[in-house]
């Protein structure tokens, strides 16, 4: 005699439960968001000299551009010679930070050193000049 099994409705429905699987992906996908360090740009285009010396130097750091016109820009905005000496001591209040300026290279070399000086005064822990690598 043969038995026959009944098949309940239970059974037969063997659904894989992704759920956990999603909520983990959410979870790593928050991590690396938050984790990730945002370079932050000057928001101008500058054309910067080439140096045989060029280093890589740190990403916590302030950059200021000045164009081939004379302009000083942090952010995407024109501050003026004027206006670094303040945005630097407003970024160095909780400890100083670098400066990094990047200068394009028919910008006015009186410009260059008036920021330097603002940078200077306004507590910045060093003061250097962006160029590209390579150079002769």
């Amino acid at each position: 005699m043969r038995y026959r099994r009944a098949i309940t409705e239970a059974e037969e429905t063997t659904d894989v439960n992704v759920s956990p699987l999603i909520d983990m992906v959410f979870i790593l996908l928050i991590f690396f968001i938050v984790t990730t360090v945002f370079v932050e740009e000057t928001g101008t285009e500058v054309d910067k000299p080439q140096a045989a010396s060029a280093t890589q130097l740190e990403k916590n750091s302030i950059l200021l551009a000045i164009t081939a016109k004379g302009e000083v820009v942090y952010g995407g905005k024109e501050i003026g010679v004027g206006g670094v000496r303040a945005t630097v001591s407003r970024l160095c209040q909780s400890e100083p930070m670098p400066v990094i300026i990047q200068v394009d290279q028919r910008a006015n070399a009186g410009i260059l050193v008036r920021v330097i000086d603002e940078a200077k005064l306004g507590k910045a822990k060093n003061v250097s000049i962006a160029t590209e690598p390579g150079g002769a």
